[in-house]
């Protein structure tokens, strides 16, 4: 999927954890099939997974994830990741990486039986979250989650102009715009988890039973992570998350906003290399679009 991504194999995780973590070893490895875009996981038994990043960008995760899990942990009302070891760079491989308990369930995707429940799952673990002290959080890198969307500006209009034909441009151009003329953020900066997109979901026997990949973990506006309103939810179960989260109408433009910016990200990077990806993406694209025409 990138240019200058590292292949992984599990022959590369037995050698790591021979290495490394040798009481792990002779457990069988098998590759976990998803349309993640940073990371290799590996299942490790019964009980546990391997992750590893493909790209650069992601090499810093272990660590992060390492050091907020267990602070976030106890605040929250969903299972999160828990990390048993922090691996290092080794056998040509140049990253840190992670080896976790393995957490049961499947992706969000058409897995929930109860969408209003869900609605107000959800919108419980994003209250939680805002309300854990971010102090040591990593410093907001411009365009990182939760970042003013004056800063996405450039992009999401070169990744539109790119998608001419595929989406409909002017309709979603209009819309973006709509949401940059939203007040800004004025309020203290809270935790955001950043990607809170169906595949980082997690269901059991249809609820929602945890949230994964921490990897845009930051501090900022608080309305990133009103997302799932149209990635996850449509209609009632849309407007009991937002009611839920008290979210006013310039957090909703804003939650808007980031739609906007990650799906076209998306959709223009990911288009011939990750189908999963570009269909989940144009879900939560028509459901703003479609939202649009109804308001």
């Amino acid at each position: 999927m990138h240019e200058g991504e590292v292949e992984t194999d599990s022959a590369l995780v037995g050698r790591l954890l021979a290495r490394q973590f040798p009481q792990w070893t002779g457990l069988p490895i098998s590759l976990v099939e998803s349309y993640g875009t940073d990371h290799d996981i590996y299942r490790l038994g019964d009980e546990l997974a391997v992750r590893l990043p493909r790209i650069d960008w992601a090499a810093d995760q272990a660590s992060l994830e390492a050091e907020w899990l267990p602070r976030l942990a106890p605040h929250v009302p969903l299972a999160l990741p828990v990390q048993l070891a922090l691996g290092r760079p080794d056998e040509g491989y140049p990253f840190a990486w992670g080896a976790y308990e393995w957490l049961p369930g499947q992706n969000a995707n058409g897995t929930i039986q109860d969408l209003e429940q869900a609605a107000v799952d959800l919108a419980g673990f994003v209250t939680a979250l805002r309300k854990v002290d971010p102090t040591g959080a990593h410093p907001r890198q411009p365009g990182s989650r939760g970042s003013p969307l004056m800063d996405l500006d450039e992009p999401v209009r070169r990744q539109v102009h790119e998608l001419d034909g595929r989406i409909d441009g002017p309709k979603v151009l209009r819309l973006w715009e709509e949401s940059l003329s939203a007040p800004v953020w004025k309020g203290p900066e809270q935790l955001v988890h950043g990607d809170l997109l169906p595949g980082n979901l997690l269901v059991i026997d249809g609820r929602l039973s945890a949230v994964i990949d921490f990897g845009g973990l930051n501090v900022g506006d608080p309305a990133c992570d009103v997302q799932p309103a149209w990635h996850t939810f449509a209609d009632t179960s849309r407007a009991l998350f937002l009611e839920e989260l008290r979210v006013d109408d310039a957090s909703r433009l804003r939650g808007r906003g980031w739609v906007i910016y990650q799906t076209v990200s998306a959709l223009a990077y990911y288009w011939d290399t990750n189908p999963g990806m570009v269909r989940m993406s144009t879900h939560a694209l028509r459901q703003v679009v479609e939202e649009s025409r109804t308001r």
